[in-house]
């Protein structure tokens, strides 16, 4: 390359990156004003990627696709049915019991209030039972609940949509194939980043699914109520990276420290119980079984989860890790942008391609 070229190339490096600034604006632009649409749809891929595996795996035991599809299908019909009738049943009984729970809490505000008189803290009592009335916060349940009717519709929409994106995966290399003049570089990348991400969303998973089950029987132990409605909430927001388990654990230590058979000390106990599972399960167990190439650093993970919170909503805090997972695993798979996936990753990573080799695979 001459002086020409170099001169040339570096006048047109503004404007180039003007160009890139400006296109980033306006998809974030465009996806935040989407976000209605967004969240299901990329909520129902990741579980159609989910899906694809034990899809696979039947195929290879003899059953065509077209079977295993609706034969995955219908399992997890039925598993997310009859965890639906115990959510209905654990949220009905928890809406029948907030009566006595809100007049716990109000004895509880009471004294809260009388302490603080005690110790010689100047307040405003008006003004500090503004803040901390219990009855304010009894009051969101009517709203909660009345977002169930959409939550529903929503699920609706995105069990639909995994139908459709499992059966269309059938057919997805054939269509490659023809619309490409040379589909093997581009079928290759293609298979290694939905090998690596229906790796990491298994583990992901798996984790989570452990995660509830030990909620559980922490909460059982404990004698805390509902214990399948918070074990249900830890798995959910186990996806949510800092504050998710912060989260999960927030409403049963308030419930058990309000209950007649709770107090401080069980409380203690139940807080100290989310602590260890997370920390043991999301320090210790998870980055071995994943390995720290597909982890991403701390200071990533938290931007994450602020940027695709305030594009997506709540949605976007769910799935924030995915999306910057599903974002480094893309940039990895290519030659040309692998620099910027390591710059997402923690430090003294290895490359996803050589931690994680994948031979070929008929997979789409």
């Amino acid at each position: 390359m001459n002086d020409e070229d170099l001169d040339e190339a570096a006048n047109t490096m503004p404007l180039n990156l003007t160009l890139a600034l400006a296109a980033l604006v306006v998809i974030i632009g465009g996806m935040k004003l989407g976000a209605s649409l967004l969240v299901p749809l990329l909520l129902s891929l990741f579980i159609a990627v989910i899906c694809t595996s034990p899809v696979h795996w039947l195929h290879r035991h003899g059953v065509s696709l077209r079977l295993s599809v609706w034969l995955t299908l219908m399992v997890i019909g039925l598993l997310l049915s009859l965890l639906g009738l115990l959510l209905v049943n654990s949220v009905n009984t928890f809406a029948e019991e907030l009566p006595g729970l809100e007049s716990q809490l109000y004895e509880h505000y009471l004294s809260i209030l009388n302490w603080l008189a005690g110790i010689g803290v100047s307040i405003r009592p008006e003004r500090f039972s503004e803040w901390l009335d219990p009855t304010q916060a009894t009051q969101l349940i009517p709203a909660l609940l009345g977002e169930v009717g959409n939550v529903v519709m929503q699920s609706l929409i995105v069990g639909l949509l995994v139908i459709f994106l499992l059966f269309e995966t059938l057919h997805f290399r054939d269509k490659v194939s023809q619309a490409l003049l040379n589909p093997a570089p581009s079928l290759q990348r293609f298979n290694e980043f939905s090998q690596t991400l229906k790796r990491y969303l298994a583990v992901k998973t798996l984790i989570s699914l452990v995660t509830g089950v030990l909620v559980w029987l922490a909460c059982k132990i404990l004698g805390v109520d509902f214990p399948l409605l918070w074990a249900t909430l830890a798995f959910g927001l186990n996806y949510i990276p800092n504050i998710g388990s912060v989260l999960a654990a927030i409403p049963p230590v308030l419930l058990l420290l309000v209950s007649p058979q709770g107090g401080v000390f069980p409380a203690t106990l139940l807080a100290g119980s989310y602590l260890g599972i997370n920390f043991v399960l999301g320090n210790l167990v998870e980055p071995r079984v994943m390995g720290r190439a597909l982890g991403l650093s701390t200071f990533v993970a938290f931007l994450s989860l602020v940027v695709w919170g305030w594009i997506l909503g709540t949605g976007g805090l769910l799935l924030s890790v995915l999306l910057t997972m599903t974002l480094k695993i893309a940039l990895d798979s290519h030659p040309q942008t692998r620099w910027m996936a390591r710059l997402l990753g923690p430090a003294h990573e290895r490359p996803v391609t050589q931690t994680n080799h994948v031979g070929p695979s008929s997979e789409p």
